[in-house]
């Protein structure tokens, strides 16, 4: 039986400097879909230096985030001294835990005349007993992501996050979830069983689709119903098609969100401010 949709819309702006975002989770319908709370879409733009796009330092707490860049080159730093740059398809895995303050610059990937820049960046909600861990950190370059061919030579999976028949991403797992970037060639189709109480979302960034016989478009995002079901997704218009889904566990602990920090209590969130205007979280050195 094919599961079925609960809600579909795309997302609101929320620029960041010169970058063009698409701010897809929350919304008005869905906080949260398995352990992830936020999802911006970096839209794909032209760059022509690689001084641009950067984020700001800015703190975290309660979350880990995860960047999964399309296009381009991410360099990191944080206030615990780590600094790495991830190219085209690879991904920047950062725990918070109890606090950490970073930086992100986004550019072009200096390794080819491709001057894009396009990417992901979700934040995965911590249970409580992780959100008081220290912070770590992991850059992951493209060729280290799992990847398999579909059957019938009709696209591949990457398993950005989670597991996939057999393939393993190296990100911590905290609770069940997955992230899964599907590349469908022209007039092809992908089937995905899903099981029980496991909350899924699809999201197009650049292609229209076909899923589970109804039509929908770029920049959709799709959510579906918590029965166990199958989700069946069609390339369309003779084009091929990225497609992302992702999802996981239910988050079963209270969510409390405000700015940078996602933690269990309002009070939580006061000593997340607290400690960030005392210093607590250190400083990054550029």
């Amino acid at each position: 039986m094919n599961k079925e949709v609960s809600f579909s819309g795309k997302g609101t702006r929320a620029d960041i400097g010169d970058m063009t975002i698409f701010r897809i989770l929350p919304n008005r319908y869905a906080d949260a879909v398995g352990p992830f709370v936020f999802l911006d879409h970096i839209a794909p733009s032209i760059h022509e230096t690689t001084k641009n796009s950067t984020t700001g330092a800015h703190p975290h707490r309660g979350i880990a985030t995860l960047s999964y860049v399309l296009n381009g080159q991410d360099e990191h730093f944080d206030s615990f001294g780590n600094h790495a740059v991830v190219f085209s398809g690879g991904v920047q895995w950062m725990k918070a835990g109890n606090g950490i303050i970073h930086d992100e610059r986004l550019s072009y990937d200096t390794r080819s005349n491709v001057k894009i820049t396009h990417g992901f960046q979700f934040w995965i909600n911590l249970p409580s007993k992780n959100k008081a861990e220290n912070p770590e950190y992991l850059a992951i370059q493209g060729d280290e992501i799992p990847k398999k061919s579909l059957e019938n030579e009709s696209g591949w999976l990457k398993v950005v996050a989670g597991n996939y028949q057999g393939l393993h991403s190296v990100i911590p797992e905290y609770t069940e979830q997955f992230i899964y970037h599907i590349h469908l060639f022209a007039d092809q189709q992908f089937t995905l069983h899903v099981k029980e109480e496991l909350e899924v979302a699809a999201f197009l960034p650049l292609q229209n689709a076909q899923i589970n016989g109804s039509d929908f478009q770029s920049g959709e995002f799709i959510e579906f119903d918590r029965k166990s079901g199958i989700i069946e997704i069609k390339s369309q218009d003779d084009k091929a098609l990225d497609i992302l889904l992702f999802g996981g566990e239910h988050y079963s602990e209270p969510i409390i969100a405000q700015g940078p920090f996602v933690m269990n209590a309002q009070q939580e969130i006061t000593d997340a401010y607290l400690d960030f205007y005392d210093g607590k979280y250190g400083t990054i050195s550029y």
